[in-house]
């Protein structure tokens, strides 16, 4: 199991352009932003890498744990669930996600599958930023276009679901599949992870920035960015069922988030 941690340092921000979901008020300190990439072939296999971060004294604190065999797959479950209930001690109240109807759909189906118990709903609020994004707009929006809105610029490559579900696929089966991985693939796995929980904390705090600003867009850039979002949406941000449901015959044993 890989585990890590990193500190990202942060600017200071203003509780004005946060976030305020139904008058819903967290500070970024009572926040975990949380973001996994999983495998899924008709039902959840495996959690592939676990992303989460948390705001403390002007940084980032950013925690992954990444499978290296089948052997592990029980293990980052029970490493998750000791996450979120530390994370509780330390008075974390909710759960900032980007469609994260996807990954509560598999972490708590893994969970229920090995026996362990925890209960998301009971524990914490969830803001879905997605969903938040379309009660302002009357399109909806992927995940790195939405990063564009707010002039993220991500580090590091940008991964297809299906090159991360054809990794853990390929994990799960061989044993010794990981050690033979170079070491810069795993790098971008783990920093494409961090990226996405990292940027949710970015557009988090500053959402009122950019979200309610009156931009006008003329019709051809409407239309473009439509067809972009439709482009992401279909890649990363299908639930489940639909991803199993249109997933190609020749790909038809890896299907991920």
């Amino acid at each position: 199991m890989i585990i890590r941690e990193n500190n990202v340092k942060v600017e200071d921000v203003s509780d004005e352009f946060m976030i305020k979901p139904e008058n819903r008020e967290y500070l970024p300190s009572e926040l975990i932003f949380f973001d996994l990439e999983h495998y899924v072939y008709k039902k959840p296999k495996c959690i592939g890498v676990f992303g989460a971060c948390q705001f403390k004294e002007k940084e980032i604190l950013v925690t992954q744990y990444m499978i290296e065999d089948r052997d592990e797959v029980v293990d980052i479950l029970h490493l998750a669930k000791k996450y979120f209930i530390r994370m509780k001690k330390e008075g974390k109240k909710a759960i900032v996600t980007f469609s994260g109807n996807n990954d509560f759909t598999v972490i708590n189906y893994l969970f229920k599958r090995y026996g362990i118990e925890y209960n998301f709903e009971k524990e914490y609020d969830s803001i879905d930023i997605q969903k938040e994004y379309e009660k302002n707009k009357t399109s909806s929006i992927g995940l790195k276009n939405l990063e564009k809105v707010f002039d993220i610029i991500r580090e590091g490559e940008v991964i297809s679901g299906s090159n991360l579900a054809k990794t853990f696929h390929k994990v799960l089966k061989d044993k010794s599949y990981f050690k033979r991985m170079p070491q810069e693939k795993i790098e971008k796995i783990l920093l494409y992870n961090e990226q996405d929980v990292v940027n949710l904390y970015h557009i988090y705090v500053n959402w009122k920035k950019y979200i309610f600003e009156d931009v006008q867009i003329d019709k051809e850039d409407h239309l473009i960015n439509e067809f972009e979002n439709v482009l992401e949406d279909e890649e990363d941000n299908e639930s489940v069922d639909d991803e199993i449901d249109n997933f190609d015959d020749e790909n038809r044993e890896i299907i991920n988030h």
